[in-house]
């Protein structure tokens, strides 16, 4: 174990036990993208990630955004509700009948002025050029107030609305438990968010990043998932102390920490 991590993660929790944790204010997730998809329902919203993309439009939307389809793109479809006008008690309303298709084009088969999630400087993110020696691609993507970031692991793609370097660091930390392990739960495992948190807090403060801006933000957000264990902040955090370790050392460079899977099931990490 590198004697730099050891004493970062140390003192990350000596911080928790002590009770020493600042009042500081969350970060800001990436505000709210007014793309068309946000109002779409599951189900559209499903078909869109299905094909690689979080972000759909149709031919006059991207034309209004002063972009435009490249020759050659090819569609995807979406459910749109057909209507028609009827009478109600005297007043006229829109009923719907039945369901159509419409043709709606990736961003990623675009050209044109970026949009305003497109100008997130995540190119120059510490720690970037890791993941993509491990062949995985990082983009910016509209996000909302739910999230901020995400891994999809059977694209091996990580997808940020931020900035923000915790959040990438929480993401390439899924990546890195991934690697040691051979496999992620799907979904929000406990144990896996708290691995992911608290390496990130670790990686900022290694990587001359001001920690202590974020800590009070990884510390309600590891409570909320050691709740989930009936466990406090600090003893879920010493739970996953070893992989935690392994995690940080995988992605600092230390590549005897990988240990060898059985399985490789699909999962995608949140």
């Amino acid at each position: 174990m590198n004697d730099k991590v050891k004493q970062t993660l140390d003192a990350v929790l000596q911080r928790f036990q002590s009770g020493d944790i600042p009042q500081a204010v969350a970060y800001a997730m990436f505000p709210f993208q007014n793309v068309p998809s946000a109002r779409w329902s599951f189900l559209n919203r499903t078909i869109m990630m299905v094909n690689g993309t979080f972000d759909a439009r149709g031919f006059r939307q991207w034309q209004q955004a002063n972009r435009f389809v490249k020759k050659g793109a090819k569609a995807l479809y979406i459910l749109i509700p057909l209507t028609k006008k009827v009478e109600r008690d005297g007043e006229e309303t829109a009923a719907v009948y039945g369901f159509g298709c419409q043709a709606v084009f990736r961003v990623e088969d675009t050209d044109g002025e970026p949009l305003e999630y497109q100008q997130l400087d995540i190119g120059s993110l510490p720690l970037i050029e890791r993941a993509q020696q491990w062949g995985i691609s990082v983009k910016a993507m509209p996000g909302d107030f739910n999230y901020a970031g995400y891994y999809m692991m059977n694209r091996k793609e990580i997808c940020l609305a931020t900035e923000e370097e915790c959040v990438f660091f929480h993401e390439l930390s899924h990546v890195a438990h991934e690697k040691m392990r051979g496999y992620l739960n799907s979904g929000q495992d406990p144990l896996q968010e708290i691995v992911a948190e608290l390496a990130s807090q670790c990686l900022c403060r290694l990587v001359g990043k001001t920690g202590d801006k974020f800590l009070g933000n990884t510390y309600r957000y590891i409570e909320r998932y050691a709740t989930e264990l009936n466990m406090s902040p600090y003893k879920a955090c010493m739970r996953v102390i070893g992989d935690t370790e392994k995690v940080l050392s995988l992605i600092l460079g230390k590549e005897d920490a990988v240990e060898v899977p059985s399985e490789v099931p699909l999962a995608v990490a949140a």
